[in-house]
């Protein structure tokens, strides 16, 4: 059986669809009142216009257009046509015209980006400095990872997460920013840690104080389990914040990603030791819902953090 015609297609069985070819034969007519100007404007011959004219009056059950001494004239229910093949039209050059390219410099929309209070200390900033640098009219938010998270990306209320996420499922993509190990930070004037590392034996000795927040927590706490290590923890804390204050004028340790454990220790004054209990590492990327893959506002912000931080996209 041969395959079927565009023009042929129906939606239910009895009213026949136009092809956009069609549709634009139409409207050149309509406009130029002339088949051998209709004809060059769609780079046919005069003869294959009039078969298509032919075909159209058929599907429509009407002349359309008619000979007179002024060219060829449409009828009564071409002039009732016009209006909506012109809409049509329009909606099909919408539809097949490229995606403007996003415009930072004239951008005047906001991104929101969820990731944890680390990041906040250690991403944000520079993202946020190099935003209003190159686009001036674009706003942050930075919003919280939990277990909304997944349905904020996908539904567009939030345009990526940076972090550790792996409760992420299929339909979302992933890019590798910078890899992470554990450290351990304590007061450059702590009464009984110095030289060039930290000992297990130290570690086991010496008050704690715990971050109870965020992902890589889980990691942390599952490696001191394997290894029969126990903190004696004196202060417990939700995130990051405070913490270096609490550093700088206590002998507590704590036990932080290297990220964060660097920055904080090079902005208070702190010392920072590789953690003497071996934890596994972890990633952290920036996730996006498959959706806005091609959006190319979303592209430029992903592009910007693979500027700022980055390595390589999978597809979960």
């Amino acid at each position: 059986m041969a395959k079927p015609r565009d023009e042929d297609l129906n939606f239910d069985g009895s009213a026949e669809l136009l092809s956009s070819r069609s549709l634009l034969l139409f409207e050149l007519l309509y406009t130029t009142g002339s088949v051998t100007r209709t004809a060059e404007l769609l780079g046919h011959n005069q003869p294959t216009v009039s078969n298509l004219l032919s075909r159209l009056r058929k599907q429509l059950g009407d002349e359309l257009f008619v000979r007179t001494s002024d060219g060829m004239r449409p009828t009564p229910r071409s002039e009732e046509l016009i209006v909506p093949v012109r809409d049509a039209l329009a909606s099909l050059r919408r539809i097949t015209t490229p995606t403007e390219a996003f415009d930072p410099s004239v951008a005047t929309r906001g991104f929101r980006i969820c990731m944890t209070d680390a990041s906040h200390i250690t991403l944000l900033p520079q993202m946020l400095a190099h935003v209003r640098a190159v686009a001036p009219g674009v706003r942050l938010e930075a919003a919280r990872i939990d277990e909304e998270t997944g349905k904020a990306l996908e539904s567009g209320e939030a345009d990526l997460a940076i972090g550790l996420v792996p409760w992420l499922e299929s339909g979302f993509y992933q890019q590798v920013l910078f890899p992470q190990d554990w450290v351990c930070l304590v007061n450059l004037r702590h009464p009984k840690i110095s030289g060039k590392s930290l000992s297990l034996r130290q570690f086991k000795a010496e008050a704690h104080v715990g971050i109870v927040g965020g992902t890589g927590v889980q990691l942390l706490e599952a490696a001191l389990r394997r290894h029969h290590v126990e903190r004696r923890i004196l202060l417990e804390l939700p995130g990051f914040l405070g913490l270096a204050a609490i550093l700088s004028t206590t002998d507590l340790i704590a036990t932080v990603p290297r990220h964060i454990g660097e920055t904080l220790a090079r902005n208070n004054g702190l010392r920072v030791f590789d953690c003497p209990v071996p934890v596994p590492p972890f990633t952290v990327k920036q996730h996006w819902h498959a959706r806005f893959h091609q959006d190319p506002a979303n592209r430029w912000l992903r592009g910007l953090c693979e500027e700022l931080f980055a390595k390589k996209v999978v597809r979960t």
